[in-house]
């Protein structure tokens, strides 16, 4: 018999993983099959609009590569990113006919690689326009464009009268037109009277778009109606399990879970202090769990505890247990004095998203929205995904650099 063999066996995937990969600081599994039947949920709530996934800002934080490839599998045949460099990863993971859409635009330098990689600029301003006919004109391109029109968000966008002003293009024919799309500023609450409006404004404007396919709902934006969705949803939080209607159960199911591991169990006595800033106090004889998270995880501050406010929880041996004292930049206490000694030892991981912690709870302690929990997890983390091509990957290489004063 081999004993290695025969204990590595043994070992839970966590361990596992881990043993692979010394230098992670935990683990960050993403359920690429919960990502799929997050889509084709929201793809039939739509029907008969097409369901579009956004995958910008590497897939929320879950991998762009991996969960482009799984939805396109799935039939998700259009997919919107923020820059040409998450176009670049996104097309080299899915097929040749399957359309990108990048939001952050054209600029006059960008044409030779919007038509290498076969993507769709999202054009929200004139000057942007003339500068993207300019380069089809010169190059021959004929990729199509995306026209964003400004409703009410005001942020990126055609002025309703600027996109009056290019009707007669539509009209004239051959446009390279292919959608136009504008942004819910409030989707998510569900009687915000700026819904009903920017719905006014785009069903208007876009009614003058003869023949071109037109866009208006994000992830809330499918569950305010039919009247929304138009010709194609572009949802993106909701596909990660991120609660798109807040004001009611998360009709989503969860992508991420996060486990890091004890690097120390400490026995603090009644008054002692624990953490930068002496600001939590042991009120009786106390066992601390030193874990392998902090900040430069993406494991806010904000989730602190001190001795007038309860920080955010984790789940050590299937008991939550709370934050004691700051986070600090890669590291957490966690009071698990409640929990069964032999069940918390050096080595042993907890859950700092799943089991019953959301994405969502997590975003309450930080004081913002899940978009931030997901998207600021940290690189030092090994990453596994389930489902569709599943895979496991180490963390990423440091980067070789002076050493500086932990904070």
């Amino acid at each position: 018999m081999n004993i290695a063999t025969d204990l590595k066996s043994q070992l839970s995937p966590e361990a596992t993983l881990l043993a692979a990969h010394p230098t992670a600081t935990g683990i960050l599994t993403v359920d690429l099959d919960a990502i799929v039947a997050n889509w084709r949920k929201l793809e039939k709530t739509a029907v008969p609009a097409e369901c579009a996934g956004v995958v910008k800002a590497d897939a929320y934080g879950c991998g762009a590569e991996q969960v482009a490839r799984a939805l396109s599998a799935a039939g998700c045949k259009t997919f919107f990113v923020a820059t040409l460099d998450e176009a670049r990863i996104v097309r080299a993971a899915v097929p040749a006919a399957a359309s990108i859409y990048v939001l952050d635009g054209f600029f006059q330098n960008t044409g030779a690689a919007y038509a290498e990689i076969d993507c769709k600029p999202v054009i929200g301003d004139l000057n942007e326009l003339a500068e993207w006919d300019v380069f089809c004109r010169r190059s021959g391109w004929s990729g199509g464009a995306a026209i964003h029109i400004d409703t009410g968000m005001n942020r990126l966008g055609l002025t309703v009268t600027e996109a009056q002003g290019i009707i007669p293009r539509i009209n004239a024919g051959d446009h390279g037109i292919t959608l136009v799309m504008s942004h819910l500023a409030s989707a998510e609450l569900l009687h915000n009277p700026a819904n009903a409006r920017q719905l006014a404004a785009f069903r208007e404007i876009a009614s003058l778009f003869s023949g071109v396919p037109a866009s208006l709902a994000n992830s809330s934006g499918v569950f305010l109606g039919a009247q929304f969705q138009f010709d194609l949803v572009r949802p993106g939080c909701a596909i990660y399990g991120i609660n798109p209607t807040p004001e009611a159960d998360n009709p989503m199911q969860p992508v991420v879970e996060l486990k890091a591991r004890i690097v120390q169990i400490r026995n603090v006595e009644r008054g002692d202090t624990v953490g930068y800033g002496g600001t939590w106090t042991a009120r009786r004889p106390t066992r601390i769990a030193i874990v392998s998270a902090g900040y430069a995880d993406g494991y806010f501050r904000a989730a602190s505890a001190n001795d007038g406010t309860r920080g955010a929880e984790v789940v050590v041996a299937s008991k939550r247990c709370p934050v004691a004292g700051r986070i600090s930049m890669d590291l957490m206490a966690i009071d698990v004095t409640d929990v069964d000694k032999n069940a918390v030892r050096r080595g042993h991981m907890v859950t700092l998203i799943g089991e019953g912690i959301t994405v969502d709870e997590l975003a309450h302690h930080y004081g913002t929205i899940g978009y931030e929990v997901l998207t600021s997890l940290g690189k030092r983390y090994a990453r596994v995904y389930k489902g569709g091509i599943a895979k496991a990957e180490p963390p990423a290489p440091l980067q070789a650099e002076p050493a500086a004063a932990s904070s």
